[in-house]
């Protein structure tokens, strides 16, 4: 840490993920299939004998810097560090200030969860110089409610607890009712690629929103907690009660944690075509019934599946921007990324990149 004339006390590595399948679903007590990827956040810092934050990105070249005590700001990065430190102070937790230093390899608005990748780099630097025991489950709660209640984005659990409790060469299997995770193997065979189509998401909070409260108003007017709750012969026999686009809303959670279960074990027993198959059809649904993709998230993800050794490739995160995931035969790989970015190109005339991830370690204290 040249910038503060001294050495870190500690050294913080947070992953961003990517969702093989199961969008959308968290926040309706659903299946989610991620994993946390060797690409992240570093926050190096040590404590302070005050109650200030203080915080120097070196991509954007700028400070963050508040007082623990009076926390005000709600907008860009910050809010992040502060939407935590409120969390935290709300769960009884007494909190100690620090400064550091925070880089990244992760692209930022991507779809690869780098706020949550923020989120539980700031509440294992506040475990660390706070001396809070660390609760990895609890801490993806904080991170969470430090983005529905601080932020302003009504997200689901599965960002921040893929964060926290990610495991390499493993797929978690989440259920986000009662936040049970099931380490799922990735075939050794088998590679994770993520696609970037350069677009990025616009409007994607209120929209994100909005889809949160249909599968709510879905929920209701069939008299159960969450969807989670809800069959397909239920549904579709009761259509009737549903506005058609909360109808649709609500057949994408039901098939997509279905396809999910299904998935995981495909994982499980080896069989990646259905896998595959199953993740080609979660983008049709979050295309379709859902209406999160865009034109150059389909138009990825169908160059994708035409590439060799594809498996199956759908979009991941939230959508509207961003980019896509596929399942690709590791002997194929090199082959796979330069025709799924030619055919994009081709396609769309934007030039998209291809980058190779693998399963790793949740958020941890790395040096």
């Amino acid at each position: 840490m040249a910038r503060f004339g001294a050495a870190p006390g500690a050294v913080v590595r947070s992953p961003g993920r990517v969702n093989l399948i199961g969008d959308h679903t968290d926040y309706s007590d659903g299946f989610v299939l991620p994993i946390a990827i060797d690409r992240g956040l570093w926050l190096a810092l040590r404590s302070r004998p005050d109650r200030r934050v203080r915080i120097w990105a070196e991509l954007t070249g700028e400070w963050a810097e508040f007082d623990l005590d009076r926390m005000e700001d709600h907008s860009g990065w910050t809010a992040y560090v502060q939407g935590v430190a409120f969390a935290l102070t709300e769960s009884g937790d007494v909190l100690a200030g620090f400064e550091g230093v925070l880089t990244s390899d992760l692209p930022a608005a991507a779809g690869l969860s780098s706020s949550a990748a923020l989120e539980l780099a700031a509440a294992r630097a506040f475990a660390a110089v706070s001396e809070i025991a660390w609760d990895p489950t609890a801490m993806a709660l904080a991170g969470q409610r430090a983005e529905n209640d601080w932020v302003g984005m009504n997200c689901g659990i599965m960002d921040q607890l893929i964060c926290a409790v990610g495991e390499p060469d493993h797929a978690m299997l989440i259920d986000c009712r009662t936040l049970e995770t099931t380490p799922t193997p990735i075939p050794p065979q088998a590679a994770v690629v993520v696609l970037d189509t350069m677009t990025r998401r616009e409007l994607v909070d209120s929209a994100y929103n909005d889809r949160r409260t249909a599968c709510e108003t879905a929920a209701a007017a069939f008299g159960v907690e969450a969807l989670r709750d809800l069959d397909m012969v239920t549904l579709t026999d009761g259509a009737e009660r549903l506005d058609p686009v909360v109808y649709r809303r609500a057949r994408h959670v039901l098939n997509e944690n279905a396809a999910t279960l299904r998935a995981a074990a495909a994982l499980r027993r080896g069989d990646l075509d259905l896998a595959g198959t199953l993740m080609n059809g979660s983008h049709e649904s979050l295309a379709t019934d859902y209406e999160v993709s865009t034109p150059a998230l389909d138009t990825m993800a169908e160059a994708a599946r035409r590439a060799a050794g594809c498996y199956g490739a759908r979009m991941t995160g939230a959508g509207f921007g961003g980019s896509v995931v596929a399942l690709v035969a590791v002997a194929d790989v090199d082959a796979f990324a330069s025709a799924a970015l030619d055919g994009y190109r081709a396609a769309t005339g934007t030039v998209g990149t291809a980058m190779l991830v693998a399963a790793s370690a949740g958020v941890s204290v790395v040096g």
